[in-house]
This record gives structure tokens, sequence and C-alpha cells, in this order.
């Protein structure tokens, strides 16, 4: 069958998945307050989706209604990974690839399809190919594998290749890439072109979800693939999240800035997972996750969707693989929908959840610990009638037409850093519940930090770890505590050269005037033993062809 004749069939079928979504939907333009997810992620133009493992699948009836009834996107757990279909050279098998993609046929779905080169879950049998062989063993899979479903109009993407990148932004010196070197990637997404003219194709990774090196390397790759004519379609960015690691910084932006080199983007395998008991207070939290990162899909036009890594967490891969961890998924190991279900639907939704019942105003404040550059709050908890749970606070400081946020925590009490030295700040604080809904701002507290720079002097370091026409990356930046006491807090200021800008930063806050930058610490690394090191990093942009990087770094 002729490609075009493929892509019109595809085409057609995901209008009639929609279309028959947009039919439940009516008389009205949007899903009724308690709709399915897929109804209301149909209604914005988006996919939410599931892994799906074939287990359960066959096995178990709760699985398969909620699977079919909720998501309208669904990609195989493990089934079309190379060990499932190629686990002997040259033999294939697809028996649970195709249970799952007849399950998405026979439930309007779309199917996307995971993974076909990875440095993990590949049979031995390639590891120990030399390059050539290898190579050709690499082509001939992703042929069969993606010519398998070229025709079939409900498999409309694949993750090409997963994982590429360490966490430092570097390529993984994985067995592909040791025996044929970075040229692997570009080879396999052509090769899944030529088996498929018509589906999507994707590069797919773990903590790339906010702007950091490990994203930015990513940025950079696709970037140079797209410019080499190399069919890179969409990124993906996983999603693996954990509440005691807070929220990703510029997760929104991320997407935007991948979306504007002319990619699709998606959340590919999200699960947000806590450190067991689950309890109330981590419930809240993760649902606020959960909802954050739906809200930032949602405003971002080129973000096509998202997909759970599962749904419920009686069939997680979290507990095996993170020890004493858990409970990441919407719904529990009883089927029974969580805090967290309430919170991707109602921001699905758009706010037409039934719970439209503010919490209470928290207490009013109470502020100790005030040092240079760091204070602790403490308040009175605030109540909620409307059913979603608290999902957190958030702390702003008084300042007229526009109170910025200071930080934000799960409890009644957060521990402010980065304040400036012998400032005085009136600050307020407010309650959310897991639909969205804000409680009044609480009374208002007034303290004065102390002066100075928070206990004793400090040294700083910076390199430049990448740099690309218009833009570079600094990573590490590290800060040293030389005293002999300890630091509570640290403030590094370093001077950009003329048209340069910070497009996004990790591990600090960076605050611009003029060209001089000023980076005070986060939370979690405020706190310097005598001879102790914290580190952070930061993205810039700058005129195409300007070479100067950022000079003057001082610490104090």
């Amino acid at each position: 069958m002729p490609s075009h004749d493929r892509s019109r069939i595809r085409t057609l079928a995901l209008a009639a998945l929609f279309g028959l979504l947009a039919a439940f939907l009516l008389p009205g333009t949007s899903a009724g307050a308690s709709a399915a997810l897929r109804q209301h992620a149909a209604a914005r133009g988006k996919f939410i989706g599931a892994a799906l493992a074939t287990g359960p699948l066959a096995n178990e009836s709760a699985y398969r209604d909620i699977a079919a009834a909720e998501f309208n996107q669904i990609t195989a757990e493990n089934a079309m990974k190379w060990d499932a279909t190629e686990p002997s050279q040259g033999r294939f098998t697809f028996t649970g690839a195709d249970a799952v993609v007849d399950f998405a046929a026979a439930n309007g779905q779309q199917v996307h399809g995971h993974t076909l080169v990875w440095h993990s879950q590949t049979p031995g049998w390639v590891q120990s190919l030399g390059a050539t062989a290898m190579r050709a063993a690499m082509r001939e899979h992703i042929a069969q594998v993606v010519g398998r479903y070229a025709d079939d109009p409900a498999v409309v993407s694949w993750d090409v290749v997963n994982e590429v990148f360490d966490d430092s932004g570097n390529m993984r010196t994985s067995f592909w890439y040791n025996t044929l070197g970075e040229s692997y990637i570009a080879d396999a997404f052509r090769a899944a072109r030529a088996a498929d003219p018509d589906a999507r194709l994707c590069i797919n990774d773990y903590n790339v979800e906010g702007i950091n090196a490990k994203s930015t390397a990513m940025y950079n790759l696709v970037r140079t693939l797209r410019q080499q004519g190399v069919p890179v379609d969409c990124v993906g960015f996983q999603g693996h999240l954990a509440i005691q690691y807070g929220f990703p910084g510029q997760v929104q932006q991320n997407m935007q800035r991948f979306a504007d080199l002319g990619v699709q983007v998606r959340v590919t395998e999200l699960d947000i997972r806590m450190v067991m008991p689950r309890d109330a207070s981590k419930d809240a939290t993760q649902a606020t996750y959960y909802r954050d990162t739906v809200n930032a899909c949602l405003a971002v036009t080129a973000c096509a969707g998202i997909t759970i890594w599962g749904f419920t967490d009686k069939h997680s891969w979290v507990p095996d693989t993170f020890s004493g961890q858990g409970a990441a998924l919407i719904y529990d190991e009883n089927y029974r929908p969580k805090p967290a279900y309430t919170a991707v639907h109602d921001a699905l939704a758009g706010g037409t959840g039934s719970d439209t019942t503010p919490p209470t105003a928290p207490g009013t404040p109470v502020a100790s610990g005030v040092t240079a550059t760091t204070a602790t709050l403490t308040w009175t908890p605030s109540t909620d009638a409307g059913g979603s749970g608290l999902a957190g606070y958030t702390v702003h400081r008084e300042q007229g037409s526009t109170d910025p946020q200071l930080g934000q925590s799960a409890g009644p009490s957060v521990t402010l850093t980065g304040l400036s030295p012998a400032t005085r700040y009136e600050v307020y604080v407010r309650a959310r519940d897991g639909a969205g809904n804000q409680s009044p701002a609480s009374a208002t507290v007034a303290f004065t930090t102390a002066t100075g720079g928070g206990g004793g002097p400090c040294a700083v370091a910076a390199t430049v770890q990448t740099q690309w026409g218009n833009g570079y990356v600094v990573q590490p930046v590290t800060v040293t505590n030389t005293g002999a006491s300890a630091l509570n807090g640290w403030t590094v200021t370093f001077a950009l050269p003329a048209g340069h800008t910070v497009t996004g930063s990790w591990n600090a806050t960076l605050t611009t005037s003029g060209q001089t930058v000023t980076a005070r610490n986060a939370a979690h690394n405020a706190a310097l033993a005598p001879g102790a090191t914290a580190t952070f990093g930061f993205q810039a942009g700058r005129p195409d062809g300007n070479t100067a990087t950022p000079s003057g770094y001082a610490c104090g």
C-alpha cells in the first residue's frame, strides 16, 4: 500500500477516535465534570495514556475495564521491547505486542511503540556482536518490528532510541555507543522512517523534564540531528518523579524550547513515587505533582499528551526498583482512585471538577531561626471540606501589586532560603487542595534578616560544560566553605557579558539586575560544614556567534 494511503487511513482512524469521544461530549462543548479522563483529554486535544502489562490485561477484568474506560492512548510496558520481540537472532515473536494492539483497536485507542533501541532489556546476543553485525541487526530489528505495524492505524508513534545520556548529560557508555559511536542514533531513526514513513518517531529519556544539564544535552542533540535531516519528530520526557526530591524546575519552559525546534513533545512514563508508608500529606503532594505535570502539557500546544507508567499500584515497577518506595500511580492496589486521579481529572477538565470549595485560611505564620539568608515559618494547618484533600502551601511576600512566591511545602512549616541580608520581609501563607482551589491568605508576619553573608567565608569556581552558537551551560559552579564555622546559606554573584541572558538554572535561585546575576542557595544545599561544597548550574543564551562567557564570580 502506498505510504500516502497509509497516512490517510491513519489520519482518518484518529479522526474517528476523537470524533467518537466528542460524541460523548455533546450537546455541550466540554466533558461533564464526572466524565472519564479520556473524554476530558480529547476535549482538550490531548491524549491521556497508560502503560499496560500483558499479564493483568489477560487475567484481570478490573484492569481491563479501567484501561479501556479511562485512557485513549496505551503503551506496551514490556511487550514491544527487544527481549520480548526478538529474544534470539532472526526469531521474532509478537504475541504480547499483538495483544496490546488488539486491545487498543477494540477500544478506540492509539498505541505508542516502546522501545526499539535501548541499552537495557536487549538480549545478550545483540550485545556481543561486532560493529558491522550489530548495525545490521539493529536495522533488521527495526524493519521487522516497525514494519509489522506500519499498516495498522492504531500504532501511530515509536520510541526509536531510549536513554542515550547519563545523568550529567554525557553520552551513556552503553554497548551501543561503545561499539557504534553516536551514529547509531541517526541510523536507528532512518531505519524506523524507512519501515513506516508515517509514524511519529521519538527520542525518550528520564530526568529531562525540567531545564538542566541533561535536558540541555538532549536539546542540543535533537537540534543537531534535525539540522542533519535525521527524522526526529518528537521528544519524550519520561517523568519518573519522587515527592521527596521536589518538582522539576521550568517544566513548561523546557517543553516549549523543544517545541520551538519543531518537534512534538510528550510525557511518556509518568509516575510519582513516595517513601512508604503512604499518608494523606504525601498523597496531597503527589496529587499536586500530577496536576502540575498535566497543566504544563496543557499550556504547550505541541505537547500531545501524557502517558502514566501503569495506573494501579498493584502493578507498578517502583517497589521492585526503589527500596522502601511505592504508591506511585493514580489508583491504589485495590483499583480505587487516589487524590492523584482527581488531580489529573480536574486538570484535564479545566477546573470543572465537583470540588469547588477552597481550604480554610492557614493560621498566622510564626517566624523563627532567622539568619542573613534563611528563616523558618510554622503555622496552624488549613482544613479542606471539599473532598480533594490538601495539596500543600505556598508562602508569598507582601509586596503591593505583585506578591512573589518565596517557598512552598506539603505541611504547615517551611524553611525559606535565598533571602537577602538585612532586609525586612512581610509574608503570608495560602493553602491549595487537590482540585486546585486556593485558600484565603493567612495574616502576615514580619521579620528582618540578619546582616552578613551567613556565617563564614566561601570560594567559588565555575566550569563551562558545553557551548553552542547561541548558548552554553555552566556546570558545575562549586561553592566551598573555606571558613572554620558552618555556613547557613550562601550567595554567588557573577557578570553576564552584554547581550547574554540566563534561560534556566538548577540547585540555586538566580536573579538578574542588568548584567549582574545573583545566585542564592536552594533549601537542600544551604548548610555547609567547614570544607564542604555545594554545586549548581545554569544555562544562558547569547547572540549567535558570540563566544564570551560569564566572569567575575564571587561568593559571600
